[in-house]
């Protein structure tokens, strides 16, 4: 049996990431016992304990970064605990009779033999399953999809129209209301044409400004093949001057 023990420390002397612990230890022969625990500082810094230097319990550690004057040091460790030996002695009921000997009675057959209902919790009494049936809606299949697929591949159930008297009903309208009808309809149409012209002009700017970077692009294309070539060329002419030059030194 072991039970948790935290030794606590603070620094002596500290020198980079090296520092010197007291009060951790009583005893110089008590500290060599914890040499290579892993010890930490209460701000998360964790070391090591290297060995012990002086009668006083000091140490020497070694940590992952410099340690502060003001830290704490702690080692956790286990410590050996001897148990207390507890008996209590029966000797009334170890003659039971025919039966024998009999422990503690539960719970149960104690309310049972004093006649009263057992406790049951409902969270513990199973239920009936109850699963819920979901209805998913049907598929609805765009009219400018639907024309587009196969004869076998439409739907073949007339859809349930939406409304009922209210859309089928004659709407009789004065002559003001048809004048501003038509106006409002002749508006669309002009919003209309006007969108489809927006949309070519649009269509017809982007090309040209594609067509002009592809051109931007060829005679950018172009130019740095030059310099590459009068490049190669002038190292050309260098290298035929340079063998020039060995050929009359040669001879």
């Amino acid at each position: 049996m072991v039970k948790k023990l935290k030794l606590v420390g603070s620094p002596l002397k500290i020198y980079k990431n090296t520092c010197f612990v007291k009060g951790m230890f009583n005893s110089d022969m008590e500290a060599s016992r914890f040499e290579g625990a892993n010890i930490k500082t209460v701000s998360g810094i964790r070391g090591q304990i290297k060995k012990a230097s002086g009668e006083k319990g000091e140490v020497r550690c070694t940590f992952e970064d410099k340690v502060l004057a003001s830290d704490i040091i702690f080692c956790r460790t286990w410590m050996n605990v001897e148990a207390k030996r507890y008996y209590n002695p029966v000797t009334d009921v170890l003659d039971g009779g025919e039966e024998g000997w009999r422990g503690m009675k539960s719970k149960a057959e104690l309310m049972i033999s004093a006649g009263k209902p057992i406790e049951v919790k409902g969270d513990s009494v199973y239920k009936p399953i109850v699963r819920q049936v979901r209805k998913f809606n049907g598929l609805k299949v765009p009219k400018s999809l639907e024309e587009a697929l196969p004869y076998r591949s439409k739907q073949k159930n007339d859809r349930k129209k939406k409304g009922g008297y209210a859309t089928k009903r004659a709407v009789v309208m004065e002559k003001d209301e048809v004048r501003k009808l038509n106006f409002l309809q002749s508006l669309t149409t002009v919003m209309r044409d006007k969108k489809k012209i927006r949309k070519v002009a649009n269509g017809e700017r982007m090309e040209r400004k594609r067509k002009e970077r592809e051109k931007d692009e060829e005679g950018r294309e172009e130019a740095r093949k030059r310099e590459k070539k009068k490049g190669y060329r002038e190292k050309g002419k260098e290298e035929k001057r340079r063998d020039a030059k060995r050929t009359r030194g040669g001879g």
